[in-house]
């Protein structure tokens, strides 16, 4: 069995998630990385993108899940998408997302706070 990694690093969105008010009021930036662990099965043969994890169409996945829902934390949002993704594409064994929140509202510099969750399906 050949199983290889796609990876999104990256992705940029602007939502509204956090505890505080004034998050889900002005909103932020959002950045998320995926990496998907996906079962070869007949893609590597056949050079068909039919038959692998087309990256526009997880790309969108990740884009509706991130746009959504406001949710409180960014843990939650992550374990989202990796659901999301592995519903969308049975082929995907393992959903690592990784969220980025370069504002997060903490007493202190910082460039971002990041939070990654791995899903197995």
């Amino acid at each position: 069995m050949t199983t290889y990694t796609i990876t999104l690093q990256n992705c940029a969105f602007f939502a509204r998630h956090g505890v505080h008010d004034e998050e889900e009021f002005l909103g932020q930036r959002f950045f998320v990385d995926a990496e998907l662990d996906v079962v070869g099965g007949e893609a590597l043969e056949s050079d068909s993108i039919d038959d692998t994890v087309n990256y526009g169409i997880a790309f969108t996945v990740i884009e509706e899940i991130v746009t959504g829902k406001r949710r409180y934390l960014i843990e939650a949002l992550a374990l989202d998408i990796a659901k999301g993704l592995c519903q969308k594409f049975p082929q995907v064994r393992r959903a690592k997302i990784t969220v980025r929140k370069p504002n997060a509202p903490v007493p202190g510099v910082l460039d971002f706070v990041q939070v990654s969750v791995e899903h197995f399906a």
